[in-house]
Formats: structure tokens, sequence, C-alpha cells
């Protein structure tokens, strides 16, 4: 359940600065709460979206392409502090979950970044070839950086990070579920020179290792255990942790060394910035108040209700993230769900483009394919409205299964068994309030029809924990996987219950091996057509078999006040960036 990736860089520019002191009267005190096809953006108070063509894929080096887009002013200035009010918290401030990856894009750098339209361009890593036969990559590294514990950034330092991602004991568990299948062997070539190898071609590696929780750690950092990288990563960012306040916020100060930028930065060197302080902020109406009121600066997540009046008020932006969106997993395996027609007539029972257009004021796109989201490469736009309302065919098809008989309550019945539902989501933290309103909806409309749905909230804790991970703990529930590659499906549909791999990220327990065999075909092929051809394929199975229902896209959006510059969205997994923003004077 990732929880986290993307591709579209957004990026917004305020008309005239707005004179005031960067730094609020006082400081929030929040609550807890536990290429590129199609990607989709909505930004206002003069907006500007960045550029970058499809990179070409294959063996030669990346070169810089500059910056995103013009800095505002001429001259930015230096100092001040941004507060900035997130939705969650998290386990760790490293790891697999998006939220995390949003962290450490603050205080890590990556080897590669990613601007619009795919393309990859340099970031620890100057330059990179591949070979012919695609198997070997050997990355060139820029001299003379360091963590912030004053390691040097060298090649063994990225091997100490590749073995930390692939060792079972240590791994970070997105970063291993896209690079294992793949990764052979990482060695130090020079102090400088890096050679990844794979045991297969896997043409996602370059997108995926953009992602935010590919970053470089420390290998001193890394030494210290699992438990002080969870509270105190060490990175080579524009950041440096200074303290985590649990329930509270993280404190970031300016790294005065840095110098590692990636190429599609808005400037190269350290941060304008004194101090970045991320808040948590759960609930999102008090959020939205603590930036009206001056307490943040920058807020995540705008509630949709007040999405027109932010537009009016503050920079904003919107990030469509790619990878799958919020999906139903229907259990097929065990309960109610193993029947086929079932499955389908719960989708065909649901109006749920209307009730992601209700929950959601229209600010958030319906997606039918749940497969893919609309902003991921390879998605098939013919799955879009897969499954659309129609009451009668749901009727029909629970007639046909049997499920025709009705109890007291309206729901129905078969040898004398309710049609019950359990579906099991994330509250707070994988579905924010605004999401929970689309279940709660939907859950009258399966009513309608018949379903007796119980919506079951999961703590963030229960859902880490596996508590519900086995086919016998729901018949349904709802997640979502940022990912700037249609790779991802692969992560999503490898077999459950391998005795050699199992895979916990299979939530509907949906077996197939053609589909495997599709993805893996399209994740090594070199043709992009071919590619297309055989993800399409893959993503049309699994919907056509009801294995999931698509509900709506995950977004990043945020909104800032006029007088902070510069702040912008990253392509590959839409992390809000912050090492080039500053205030006006």
């Amino acid at each position: 359940m990732n929880h986290e990736s993307s591709k579209m860089v957004i990026t917004a520019r305020s008309q005239g600065a707005v004179s005031h002191d960067p730094r609020p009267a006082r400081r929030m005190r929040g609550s807890v709460r536990a290429g590129l096809a199609a990607t989709m953006a909505i930004a206002a108070v003069a907006v500007a979206a960045c550029g970058g063509s499809s990179s070409s894929g294959g063996g030669s080096s990346a070169g810089a392409s500059g910056s995103q887009v013009a800095a505002t002013d001429s001259t930015p200035t230096q100092g001040g502090t941004i507060y900035y009010a997130h939705e969650q918290e998290t386990p760790c401030l490293t790891g697999g979950w998006v939220q995390e990856a949003f962290i450490e894009r603050q205080y890590a750098d990556s080897l590669v970044s990613q601007e619009t339209g795919g393309k990859i361009v340099p970031w620890l890593a100057t330059s990179w070839s591949i070979s012919s036969n695609r198997l070997v990559y050997t990355f060139h590294l820029k001299p003379g950086v360091k963590f912030t514990d004053g390691t040097p950034l060298n090649a063994q330092a990225v091997v100490d990070n590749f073995d930390t991602w692939t060792n079972p004991k240590t791994a970070n568990g997105d970063v291993n579920a896209f690079i294992v299948p793949y990764f052979k062997s990482a060695q130090a070539l020079s102090d400088l020179t890096v050679q990844v190898t794979l045991n297969k071609p896997y043409a996602p590696l370059l997108s995926t290792l953009s992602q935010g929780y590919d970053g470089i750690l420390s290998p001193k950092g890394l030494a210290r255990g699992a438990a002080a990288t969870c509270d105190d990563p060490i990175g080579s960012g524009p950041f440096i942790i200074q303290k985590w306040n649990h329930g509270q916020d993280i404190e970031f100060v300016r790294n005065p060394n840095y110098d590692s930028a990636p190429a599609n930065a808005l400037h190269q060197g350290p941060a304008y910035v004194n101090k970045l302080v991320w808040s948590f902020v759960a609930n999102p109406t008090t959020r939205y108040g603590s930036l009206t009121s001056g307490q943040s600066n920058v807020i995540y997540d705008v509630p949709t209700a007040d999405w027109d009046a932010a537009k009016e008020q503050y920079n904003v932006a919107q990030y469509i993230t790619p990878g799958r969106p919020q999906t139903l997993d229907l259990n097929t395996t065990h309960g109610v769900f193993t029947d086929q027609q079932v499955r389908e007539a719960f989708a065909y029972a649901a109006n749920r483009p209307a009730a992601v257009q209700s929950a959601f004021d229209g600010e958030v796109p319906f997606n039918g394919n749940g497969a893919l989201s609309q902003s991921t490469p390879d998605y098939d736009a013919t799955l879009a409205d897969a499954y659309a309302y129609d009451p009668s065919k749901a009727n029909a098809l629970l007639d046909q299964a049997g499920w025709s008989a009705r109890n007291a309550a309206g729901y129905r019945t078969k040898d004398g068994k309710v049609l019950e539902v359990k579906l099991v989501y994330g509250a707070g933290s994988i579905i924010t309030d605004e999401g929970a309103t689309v279940l709660q909806d939907l859950q009258q409309q399966w009513k309608a029809a018949g379903f007796d749905v119980t919506l079951v909230p999961a703590t963030l804790s229960q859902l880490f924990s596996g508590t519900y991970s086995t086919p016998t703990s729901y018949d349904a529930t709802i997640g979502y996987w940022t990912s700037p590659t249609p790779g991802v499906l692969l992560i999503v549909w490898r077999p459950w219950d391998s005795k050699t791999a199992p895979n916990p990220n299979n939530a509907s327990f949906y077996d197939n091996p053609e589909v495997v065999s599709l993805i893996e075909a399209a994740n090594s092929a070199s043709d992009p057509a071919t590619q297309q051809a055989d993800y399409d394929k893959a993503q049309q199975i699994v919907v056509q078999k009801a294995a999931v229902v698509g509900v709506y896209t995950q977004t990043t959006s945020l909104a800032w006040v006029k007088s902070l510059h510069d702040v912008w969205i990253e392509a590959s997994q839409g992390e809000p960036v912050f090492s080039d923003a500053y205030f006006s004077k």
C-alpha cells in the first residue's frame, strides 16, 4: 500500500509580492494523523508548468537542462523560516511510504532527477551510460559532495545504499519492491564511479531511482542501526534534520555547504531560507486555517471546499499522482468476491464518479481504470469508464449469481447467508476525510443493490503491522501506489502466495501468470510500442476480471503565501520542494 509517485512538476509564481514578515506570529501545534502520458495539473496565480522532453532511454549520458523555470526575482533574498503544515506524521523519517519520501526529499539527494515529460536529468550522478545489453548502468558521481556528518558521498557510499535497500533485514520496502526482482549487484569501480548490474533489463530503472525514497544516506549514519536511521537519518541534501518533535513537527535547518542540487532545480547552492518547520496538522480545516491566520506559510492537501478561495488569495498547485489510483481491491480468494459476477455487480452498483465529484467538489479526478492512474505513462484510456454506473446490470448479475432473495433489511441473501462485505480503509492516512466521504456515499449505493457493506477504519499501525494483510482479514480494501512508471504493475500483481517471494502488495490476492508475464515483458522491452501493448493488456485483464475497481486519483496540492516564491512540486512523486524558495524583502 504505498503509498507513493509521479511525473508532473508544477510551479507557481506570484505576481506582485506582498511585503510582510515571512515568519508567522506563532507556530501551529497540530494534532497527528497517523513518462507521462497525460499528467494533469491545476494551478492558479500565475502558474507555470515546467518543460522537458522524454528521455531517449538508452546508453548515453544525460546533459543538464538548466532550471525548470526562471526565478521570480533576479536577486532572491536570504533568510527566514518556512512554516509548512502537512497532514500526517510518518512512523519514520525515511522509508517506503510516499509520505516518508516527501520528508526524505528535504535532506537527501538521489542519483538522478526527473522532469515533466519523463526526462531524466543529473543529480548526484553527473552522467551515466547503459551497456548495449541494457544490464549494466555506470554512474559517474559529482566530486566533492559530503553527507552532513562529514562522510564523503562516494561510489562506495552509493553501493552501501544499494546493499541496504536490497538486504531483506534492512530493506526500504518501496525501493526493494521496485528493483529487487532485477538487481544483481552494485560495485565501486573507482572513487566516483558506480556500476549497477541487473539480472535482466529493467526499462524503468532510472525513473525509479529518481523517487524520494531512493535518496542516498550516509553509510556512517546507516551503521547506527534501524532505530537511529528512522529517527535521525543523515543525507547530503539542502536541509539537515535538527529535531523531530514527535507528535508536533520536524525542525530542519539549512545545510550551508550544499552544492549538489539536481539539474532541474531553480538554483544551485544552499537553500535561501534558514529553516523549515514541517508541522503535522491532521484536520484539513485547521490546516487551511493555519494558512489564513498566518501560522503557516505553506500547507499540503488543500481542502477542496476551500480550493476556489485559495486560488484567489494564495499561490496554489495541484499534482495528479501517477502509479495506481485509489482503487478498491476485491478479495478474489475468500468471501463473496470469489465470484466474478458479484465483483462486477459491486462495481456497477456504485456511482463512483458522482461520489468523487461530490466529496471533492470536482477538484480531484475520478479514475475508472483501477490498474493505473491517468497521469501514468502507458495508461490505457479505454478503461477510463470501466463499470459505468448501472444498477439494473448490478441487480441482474446478483440474481444470476444466486443472490436473488432479500431479508427484512433489504440486503440480499443466498442459502441463508447475507451478502456481507467488510471494507477496510486507512482512516486519516491512506484515506483522507474526503475520501472517507466517498466510501460513505458508495456504502448507501451498495445498500440499494443489496450489499451489506461495513466500513472498517484501520489505523496506520494496523496497516503497517499487517493486521489486515491476509485473505481472511477483509473482503475489500482501498489504497494506492505512487510510481512514475507503469512498472508499478509488477509490484501490485506479482503472486501474493509465492513460496519463494510472497507479495503483500497484491491486495486482491489475484494471481494470474499471464498478467505477470505481460508486465515482466513490458518492463524488459526496449521498444516503447511493445512496452505499451503489454502494459495495456495487463491493465485490461485485471480490470475486466474486476479484481480492482478504480475510484479516484491520488493528488498533491499546495497553497502558499504570495510573499514566498519558487515553491515547486517535483516530477517523480509529487514531493514539495523548498530548497529554491525565498521570501520577498
